[in-house]
């Protein structure tokens, strides 16, 4: 049984720029087959777009949890309507 898509917005705060958390995400969405985009925010946070089944997104979360030098702090997330799209990219 094929788990229904869902896309959330999701913004990260703490040690979330200049750590390769962006690129940390493309490539996680990318081998989870995500879509969606990410990008850097003028005050230090990070925005995010991700659209997939909810456990492949739990797994992408869990990465950026995981990885390195990234402290998130706090992260605020709704859901949206899932839209067509094919990739996921940084801005």
């Amino acid at each position: 049984m094929k788990e229904e898509k869902i896309r959330k917005h999701i913004f990260f705060s703490g040690m979330v720029q200049g750590v390769g958390f962006r690129y940390r995400a493309f490539y996680g969405a990318q081998s989870l087959g995500l879509t969606g985009w990410v990008k850097n925010l003028w005050d230090g946070r990070v925005e995010m777009e991700v659209q997939g089944d909810e456990a492949a997104i739990g797994r992408l979360l869990e990465q950026l949890y995981g990885g390195h030098f990234i402290s998130i702090e706090r992260m605020e997330s709704e859901e949206l309507p899932v839209i067509e799209e094919s990739s996921f990219r940084v801005r």
